[in-house]
Formats: C-alpha cells, sequence, structure tokens
C-alpha cells in the first residue's frame, strides 16, 4: 500500500510516518507539497497519505484544509495520530547562533519559533521552503554561508548538519495532529470497543448575512448534546465576507445524535460536507507485516 506524504527524507511527515506505520506493510511516497500528498490518494497514485492537519502552537495547517474543501472531493480522513514535534536549529556547521544571516524552513516551523527567531537572531532573514528537510538539504549546499535551518534531528542526520539548538519552538509542548487520508470509496474504519471518535466536516452558506446565522446552524449541534471540539473560518474563494466553517465533533457521523444533527444542519446550511469520521487515536489503516506488532 502506497503512503503519500510531504518529503523529502528527514521531514517531520516521514518522522511521523515511521513511527506510525512501524509493523505496518507500506510504500512510503514523499511528495514536494501538502497539497501534492492529498492529490495523490485523489488520483489513486496512493493508497493513503498522512498530512499534518493541526498543530498545539500555530493552529490549523491551511493548506491541508484548503486542499481538502476545494481540491480533493473523493478524498476522507480515515485517523488520525497525535505527533511531538522537537523542533532544532541546525547549520552545515558549528556556529554561533547569532551569526547566522539566513533562516530557512517550512511557513508552520518558522511560525511555532517566532518569539525564538526574534530574541536569538534578530538580524537573521527569514524564508520560506516546501518543507524542514529541503530547508537542512539547502543550508548544506551552502555549507560557505552561514546559514541556518529549523527541522529535526533526523533531517540534521541525513543531511550531514549539525544542530546548534535543539527544541526551539516558543512552547515546550509542541504536538502536530497529523490525519490519515483515504479515497472516500474505501470502507470506513473498523469501530474498535471503548474507542472515541472524531467527525470532521465542512459547511457554508446560511443565507442572507444576519445577526445570529451562525448561532442559528450550529445549534442543531448544540441542541442534541453534541460536543464541538473545534471550529474554523476559511475563505470561500467567492468574494469577501463569504466563508466556509470546519468543524470538529465528538462521535461517529452515521450514529445516534451525531447524525441526526448532521442531517439538522444540512437543512440550515447550502452544503454540509463530511470530511472523514474516524476512531481517536487509533491504529495506522495500514496491513500489519505478518508477525507484526502493534507499533
Amino acid at each position: 500500500m502506497k503512503v503519500s506524504y510531504l518529503g523529502p527524507a528527514g521531514t517531520f511527515s516521514e518522522e511521523a510516518l515511521r513511527i506510525a506505520a512501524a509493523g505496518c506493510e507500506y510504500e512510503a511516497v514523499p511528495v514536494a507539497t501538502i497539497n501534492a500528498a492529498v492529490a495523490a490518494v485523489e488520483s489513486g497514485a496512493a493508497e493513503r497519505a498522512l498530512v499534518p492537519f493541526e498543530n498545539s502552537i500555530e493552529g490549523t495547517v491551511r493548506p491541508t484544509l484548503d486542499a481538502l474543501a476545494f481540491e480533493a472531493e473523493h478524498v476522507r480522513i480515515v485517523g488520525e495520530l497525535d505527533h511531538r514535534v522537537h523542533q532544532a536549529l541546525i547549520a552545515a556547521a558549528a556556529i554561533e547562533p547569532a551569526a547566522v544571516e539566513l533562516v530557512l524552513s517550512h511557513p508552520q516551523p518558522i511560525a511555532q519559533c517566532a518569539r525564538f527567531l526574534r530574541s536569538e537572531l534578530p538580524a537573521a532573514a527569514v524564508e520560506a521552503v516546501s518543507s524542514t528537510a529541503e530547508a537542512v538539504r539547502r543550508v548544506l549546499e551552502a555549507a560557505d554561508r552561514p546559514w541556518a535551518a529549523l527541522g529535526s534531528a533526523a533531517a540534521a542526520a541525513a543531511y550531514g548538519g549539525t544542530v546548534l539548538r535543539e527544541d526551539v519552538a516558543d512552547v515546550a509542548d509542541n504536538v502536530t495532529r497529523f490525519a490519515w487520508l483515504a479515497a472516500s470509496s474505501e470502507p470506513a474504519p473498523a469501530d474498535e470497543r471503548g474507542r472515541a471518535w472524531r467527525t470532521t466536516l465542512v459547511f457554508d452558506e446560511l443565507g442572507d448575512d444576519r445577526p445570529g446565522a451562525l448561532v442559528e446552524a450550529l445549534a442543531a449541534i448544540s441542541d442534541r448534546g453534541i460536543n464541538m471540539t473545534r471550529i474554523e473560518s476559511r475563505p470561500r474563494r467567492s468574494g469577501l465576507g463569504a466563508y466556509m466553517f470546519f468543524i470538529d465533533l465528538e462521535g461517529r457521523a452515521d450514529r445516534g445524535a451525531v447524525a441526526a444533527g448532521i442531517e439538522a444542519l444540512r437543512e440550515r446550511a447550502g452544503t454540509v460536507r463530511v470530511l472523514g469520521s474516524y476512531p481517536v487515536g487509533g491504529p495506522a489503516p495500514l496491513p500489519r507485516r505478518e508477525g507484526g506488532g502493534r507499533g
């Protein structure tokens, strides 16, 4: 089974995949962007994708949300993984952080380490690139320049870099929630006894712009005693002031109060799309190797 993820070697996505899929049969397919990882499942080039969905410091990973909402009608979330992230400052050789003139990384680590960059490297320029591993690779290619990257210690080891400072994120408890993706035509995940479920959906078009329209829509959820654990708005790309709303709910989309709440929401919103209903913290949705343990 092929699994697409944000590459190249040494990214946090690769690290998360390696840990989560231990004991599973799969072929890792690194791609250049999060969008490409989602598109690989949409096109059938991969059966699964593992993509970053939300970070405890920086919030939702917007390229993932946008790809699911606008470009992957036939892809859904089938699982999740919480992965602790340790950002490191990496250079080609040992130098003082104050001597660094340029810092490269993916936009998420740059945001997660914003205070560190302001206080410890105030003179350094900051440049966003496609991944943390690509940042490390470029720093090592320009070994004669006082550049550094934000990335993982694994990336430093993979490319022969030097870790100047470990754990440079602004908050020590830095966790990224990854989402497992599969084709929407595949069967729903197995229901393990006693395991909680989460449902992620997006809705928009609440009718006339009036006070309380969003509250009325969400009452379809709250009136049924369903716990909403996340809400976020994103532009609908159809003019200023037009938004879609992403929400996470506790429970399965096809059962009980959650199923009834979603149907009631459909009566109040123009479009409602369930992006996935999946076990919270379940095992990787991959075939197990013969004789392999739980990871």
